[in-house]
């Protein structure tokens, strides 16, 4: 049963993906991004807002790192995905999410001095490859002449942003309960996001965009978060983390049926073997390189060695 908490969650994201895609021809991404946070503050503020206040104290020193987070998880990573889904299929978006996982791992080698491991070492190199593979459409001399394209770099981006919110929510380890922290996030969030709402032309609400506003703002940015944290506290960031390698499979299985997205032989390939990268990251934790050890621990072990003989 705790299994089901992360899983109902990485379902609810993979949907997100499909709503992502469906909103590039609904409501401009500068305005869905601003609805979103906006509704999603609404919900919140009853429940959370009293506590907010009364940990005032507690979380004044916090409001700048907040606010970074804030700039990253709320406003870089879903801006970037809803002006990405306007040039790359629901497929992409999907298996470009499942990266996020080894983006982090790696942002942590560098940010928290974690220990490289053959893993990460190995699984980067497959999710490269697989990466390339998968942009390149099956032809990867195809980047030499024609590039990147605007919308893979976006999504690219949008997943490091995400990755990198992550390992400074660990790093900074922010002593406040998640729902307070969350609810500053999504303040921040919604405050950066009124320039860019402002400048746009048309930000007008219609049959045709109000459920994807209301999806993207109550069970993407609550119910989801609710449900993995649940999940993480009931089964170890670990294994939780593992669900998040099922967010390609749901998307395409989705966008298949519902979009009736192709799905081509370069997505089984590119992203099969991007999404194995990932798995053996997380898998093989032999450590890259061994610590050369001191002569005085090299010569106590040889003196053991010489008594059991």
């Amino acid at each position: 049963m705790n299994a089901l908490f992360p899983l109902f969650a990485v379902l609810i994201w993979s949907i997100n993906a499909i709503v992502s895609k469906v909103s590039a021809g609904a409501i401009d991404p500068a305005a869905i991004s601003f609805y979103r946070w906006v509704l999603a503050l609404i919900v919140l503020t009853p429940f959370v807002l009293p506590g907010v206040i009364r940990n005032r104290k507690a979380i004044r020193p916090h409001l700048g790192k907040l606010l970074i987070l804030g700039l990253l998880g709320m406003v870089l990573y879903q801006s970037l995905a809803y002006y990405a889904a306007h040039s790359v299929s629901a497929l992409f978006m999907g298996i470009l999410s499942s990266l996020i996982p080894l983006l982090t791992v790696l942002i942590s080698i560098w940010l928290l001095r974690i220990v490289p491991t053959v893993g990460i070492a190995l699984g980067s190199v497959m999710s490269f490859f697989g990466l390339v593979w998968l942009v390149s459409g099956g032809n990867p001399q195809q980047l030499l002449t024609h590039g990147i394209g605007s919308g893979e770099l976006m999504m690219f981006a949008a997943s490091a942003s995400y990755a990198l919110y992550g390992v400074l929510t660990k790093r900074w380890n922010i002593n406040l309960p998640n729902w307070q922290s969350l609810y500053i996030q999504i303040v921040f969030g919604v405050l950066l996001l009124i320039p860019n709402f402002i400048l746009t032309d048309n930000v007008s609400l219609n049959a045709q965009n109000i459920p994807l506003v209301l999806f993207a703002g109550i069970p993407a940015s609550i119910i989801a978060p609710f449900l993995w944290i649940q999940g993480v506290v009931r089964l170890g960031a670990n294994k939780a983390s593992i669900f998040m390698n099922l967010t390609p499979v749901f998307t395409a299985i989705i966008a298949v049926s519902f979009l009736h997205e192709q799905l081509q032989s370069y997505h089984l390939i590119g992203g099969g073997i991007a999404l194995l990268g990932v798995v053996v990251a997380q898998r093989l934790r032999t450590p890259l390189t061994r610590k050369k050890k001191p002569e005085s621990v090299k010569n106590t072990e040889k003196e053991v060695c010489s008594s059991a003989d």
